[in-house]
Order: structure tokens, then C-alpha cells, then sequence
């Protein structure tokens, strides 16, 4: 399971600096600045998720009976729907896209909480 999420983490880190610069270079000029802010808002949680997916592919070795597997499904969901979102919304300017941007950030918000658990449980 380790694996996977080094996988997953290490493409949606190199996804994320590339986002990055496709935004800061061939978005600059053709959307607004405030879709613009959107979509540095994404690539920002994409890439903080990223490496959070290589801390749980660490904690999931080091404890593999725990739930440190559920909060990085977690926040590999609530990277797709959070950031996915906000890419969207950014590169068409359909507002009602950004209703499922609170999905994704609850799932990465319950990604962080079971990551606690997963702690306080491992003390035991």
C-alpha cells in the first residue's frame, strides 16, 4: 500500500509544479486575474497533499494495521475534487463548479483528522 501512495504523491507533486507553471505562463495572459488566484489556490493544496501522501505512504509502512491507508484515500480524494475543481472553474468560469470544491476540502479536512487518530491510536 506504501507504494501506491508514493506513486500517487510523487505524480500529483509532479503534476502540481507543472500546473504551477502552466498557470503562471499560459493562463497569465488569457484568464482573469481573480481565476487565476483559483487556480494557484489548487496547484497550493495539490502540492501540500502531495507530500502529505508521502508521509502516510511512511506511516502505513510503520503502522499497516492502522488507518493511515483511509486518510491518504482521503486525501487523494479531496486532492481530486478540491484542486480538480478549482482547475475547472478557472479555466472555464462555470461558478457552479466551485459547489464541489467544499467536497474536496472535507475529504482533505477528514484526511488530517484520521491522520490524527491514526496517532493518538498508535500511542497505545
Amino acid at each position: 500500500m506504501e507504494r501506491i501512495f508514493v506513486l500517487i504523491g510523487a505524480v500529483l507533486g509532479g503534476l502540481g509544479v507543472g500546473l504551477g507553471a502552466f498557470g503562471a505562463h499560459a493562463l497569465k495572459t488569457r484568464v482573469a486575474p481573480e481565476l487565476l488566484r483559483v487556480w494557484d489556490v489548487g496547484t497550493h493544496y495539490q502540492m501540500i497533499h502531495a507530500l502529505a501522501l508521502l508521509g502516510v505512504a511512511w506511516l502505513v509502512s510503520r503502522w499497516p494495521e492502522s488507518a493511515a491507508a483511509t486518510a491518504g484515500w482521503l486525501f487523494v480524494a479531496g486532492t481530486v475534487l478540491f484542486s480538480g475543481s478549482l482547475y475547472a472553474l478557472a479555466l472555464t468560469g462555470v461558478k457552479k463548479l466551485g459547489m464541489i470544491t467544499p467536497v474536496g476540502g472535507l475529504a482533505l479536512v477528514a484526511g488530517w483528522f484520521v491522520l490524527a487518530w491514526t496517532a493518538w491510536r498508535a500511542g497505545e
